[in-house]
């Protein structure tokens, strides 16, 4: 049977079974060939395609040869590399001396991958040398000598190179292109931190004569010229019409069997992509499966395995952050080499590292963005062979959604990604960090707009000093004890990481600060590799967690409390509207969060064995919200009782937080969400919900836009969904503190259909 009369007959297959939603048949894109306005020079004229150049690489190259900054935002395999390989060939062999270019990369192993293609092109005088937390001292300093193309990582350009810009100042005079991959990672904080070190990285330019025009490449995101230009503080041009070949894909929509209908319940999603990717394994194809989270990508990796021969199962690997360099280096390298049957691998496996030839896709849950879902799908069949994708449909509120609105999958526009830059509690540091390179002036307001009150704020907090310097201006100097770039990491706002240990002190994995609270609080079951470990000790302080082996029979939860207070309640001009018969704000709260315990429950049956108490500390976050306010005369035209009042509010703030990534690059995770019958300050119901971040991310921002479309799609959510009291497709949430309760799934209906002017909320 080949390679199409397998995908027919695997498709047959589901559709048998009943399992088969929606199939879309995307067909065969063919090139459409670019010219260059001018031809290159002969000495490089051999870096091209045999086939030459598609429409967008030539529309990109010719910007960049006109020094405008671009940003490239087509699909995966549309050779967006070439469109800044082959200006910055053209940099190194014109003039009377070869410019630099500086390559970042989110991740180690895509700057690797990229150093082995440039060093294939073959172009005369193009030294180019990776430089991250791997590369020796030796090899550092022959790069800063020696190299004229360096790939590093944003953290790298933050510890390593800025704060030792003396060193390096032949390197960035001479520096003239700037190439920044995978843009559309670099959203909400990770992004807002990223636009201070390209402002930093701008300011030490200028300081030594130079002016390098940006390269951005990202996969298809709404505005990406906005957050490229958000990014480097300079305008960027959009090359998004791909004009790169595609061959023929099938995606299908799976949902796994219904097996309670008054309850909604569902066979897990995981059962169903253990065996999807056990039959296309068995079929022959290699397959790469995405998974949400760390836990269940450690179990549908061992659960393919327990379901394969032997002598295939020996080929399955999961693949996540938490593991050390050396362990994702193997699988990178097993993959490359065409070794493995199939890998599990969270969001890490998205970017584009050159994994070869897969020709199947498996997506356990919608991955919570448009952007991801092609990043995904496309990881399959970069060789032009037909490929296919499944999407087994989790039971969330956007899964559901895209499984009862197919075809919006394939036609809504991509979301936006945004960032904060604006955000002082990021900003402050960074400021630091600059004033540690070459001190502060007036004249650095052309980098940051409001500086003036970053810099007051880095006075208050003693890591500024205000001098005045022999022609009596003022200059801002860094004062702080120790050096500023230590201080704090781009990945998040939580301070760092908390290492987990063994008993003998052995380094098991790491997690967020942030997240330790509900991940390795003491008594949590956490997993690393398939292997089950009990979290025996945490200390935050020390960001330290010490774990045991595990059985593995059982999981847990946490169950937390949460307060919020609004910070800026008495201003007159704070952002507010109505939306339909409420009334929508925008500002600044204080949430309160303390986990208070976690539920013990069995593996498999879900059954509760045991609630334990837990006394942490709390942990205060201070972010942007938006928060809709209901006044009486709509909650008594609604229905809802005082009694049904708080379940309603519940149920609404869960179904609004996750239908919110239908409209902004971001997932459940990135916010949080609190429900008042009666709030303090007002005495109206009120629902928030706030960024997950401290100072905010810009998704508040993002909501309260759309807020209108946003509770129209949050309505027909309730609207839609089959089951009679609730469940996960709907108003429960993997991430409630208060074990998904109270909840009214009706009550939360007839509150948002009256609150859009239905007149039968019924």
């Amino acid at each position: 049977m080949d390679g199409v009369d397998h995908i027919e007959h695997f498709l047959d297959l589901l559709d048998t079974e009943g399992r088969l939603v929606h199939v879309e048949s995307m067909a065969e894109r063919l090139a459409r060939p670019g010219q260059l306005s001018t031809a290159l020079p002969a000495s490089i004229e051999h870096v091209l395609p045999t086939g030459g150049l598609w429409s967008h690489q030539a529309e990109a190259i010719d910007h960049l040869r006109s020094r405008r900054s671009v940003v490239v935002a087509t699909g995966t395999s549309s050779g967006k590399s070439l469109t800044f390989q082959v200006p910055i060939a053209e940099s190194i062999v014109s003039g009377l001396r070869a410019s630099t270019s500086l390559l970042l990369y989110p991740t180690k192993a895509l700057a690797q991958d990229q150093r082995r293609a440039l060093d294939r092109l073959g172009v005369p005088g193009l030294v180019a040398s990776t430089y991250d937390g791997d590369t020796d001292r030796d090899d550092r300093s022959w790069a800063r000598g020696n190299a004229n193309v360096l790939l590093t990582n944003p953290e790298m350009l933050h510890y390593g190179i800025l704060p030792h810009h003396t060193k390096w100042a032949t390197f960035l005079k001479r520096l003239k292109f700037v190439v920044v991959d995978e843009l559309h990672v670099l959203r909400g904080i990770f992004g807002t931190h990223m636009a201070h070190v390209l402002r930093r990285l701008r300011r030490v330019c200028a300081l030594y004569g130079s002016d390098p025009t940006f390269v951005f490449c990202s996969a298809t995101i709404g505005t990406p010229e906005v957050l490229a230009t958000e990014l480097c503080g300079k305008e960027v041009v959009a090359v998004v019409d791909d004009g790169s070949p595609c061959a023929e894909r099938r995606v299908a929509f799976v949902e796994p069997a219904l097996i309670d209908v008054e309850r909604g319940l569902r066979q897990s999603p995981a059962s169903e992509t253990i065996r999807t990717v056990i039959e296309l394994v068995l079929s022959g194809r290699r397959v790469i499966a995405f998974c949400a989270s760390r836990s269940l990508t450690e179990r549908v990796a061992a659960g393919v395995a327990r379901g394969l021969p032997p002598e295939l199962a020996d080929a399955v690997r999961p693949y996540r952050s938490g593991y050390l360099a050396s362990e994702r280096r193997d699988i990178e390298a097993e993959l490359a080499a065409g070794s493995l049957r199939a890998v599990i691998s969270t969001s890490a496996l998205e970017l584009g590292v050159d994994i070869g030839g897969l020709d199947a896709t498996v997506l356990c849950g919608f991955p919570g963005t448009i952007a991801s879902f092609w990043q995904q799908i496309g990881r399959a069949g970069r060789n032009g062979q037909e490929s296919i994708a499944v999407l087994v449909a989790g039971d969330d509120q956007l899964d559901q959604w895209f499984v009862k609105h197919p075809k919006d999958l394939f036609e809504r526009p991509p979301e936006p990604a945004v960032i904060n830059v604006s955000n002082t509690e990021i900003q402050v540091p960074h400021l630091g960090c600059a004033a540690y390179e070459t001190p502060l002036s007036a004249a650095d307001e052309k980098w940051w707009p409001d500086l003036d009150e970053g810099v007051r704020l880095g006075v208050q907090r003693d890591d500024l000093r205000i001098r005045r310097d022999r022609h009596r201006l003022a200059r801002a100097t860094w004062g702080g004890r120790g050096m500023p770039f230590r201080r704090f990491g781009l990945r998040s706002a939580s301070g760092g990481e908390v290492k987990i240990v063994s008993t003998d002190d052995d380094l098991i994995g790491t997690v967020e600060r942030s997240r330790a609270g509900h991940l390795v609080h003491p008594g949590a079951v956490y997993l690393h590799r398939g292997q089950p470990w009990k979290v025996l000790e945490l200390d935050s302080h020390l960001g330290r967690a010490v774990v045991t082996p595990d059985d593995g029979n059982t999981w847990t939860q946490v169950i937390s409390r949460v307060g919020i207070g609004v910070l800026d309640a008495d201003r007159t001009d704070a952002p507010s509207k109505v939306v339909g018969r409420a009334t929508l704000h925008r500002g600044m709260v204080c949430v309160t969060t303390q986990v208070t315990g976690y539920q013990l429950r069995e593996t498999g049956s879900r059954t509760l064995l045991d609630t334990v108490e837990l006394d942490l500390r709390p942990e205060e976050l201070v972010t942007t919200s938006i928060w809709y306010e209901w006044t009486p005369d709509v909650v008594s035209l609604s229905g809802v009782s005082d009694f049904n009042l708080p379940g309603a509010l519940h149920a609404a703030e869960h179904a609004a937080i996750g239908i919110l990534p239908l409209f902004t690059i971001c997932d459940r995770w990135d916010v949080g969400g609190v429900s008042i019958a009666a709030a303090p300050a007002t005495g109206l119901p009120t629902v928030f919900i706030y960024d997950g971040y401290p100072g905010g991310a810009g998704i508040a921002d993002l909501a309260f836009d759309a807020a209108d479309r946003h509770l129209s799609a949050t309505a027909e959510v309730l609207a839609s969904c089959r089951c009679t009291t609730g469940c996960p497709s709907c108003v429960q949430s993997p991430k409630c503190g208060n074990g998904n309760e109270p909840l009214d799934k009706l009550a939360a209906r007839a509150l948002l259909e009256t609150t859009l002017g239905f007149e039968d909320p019924f």
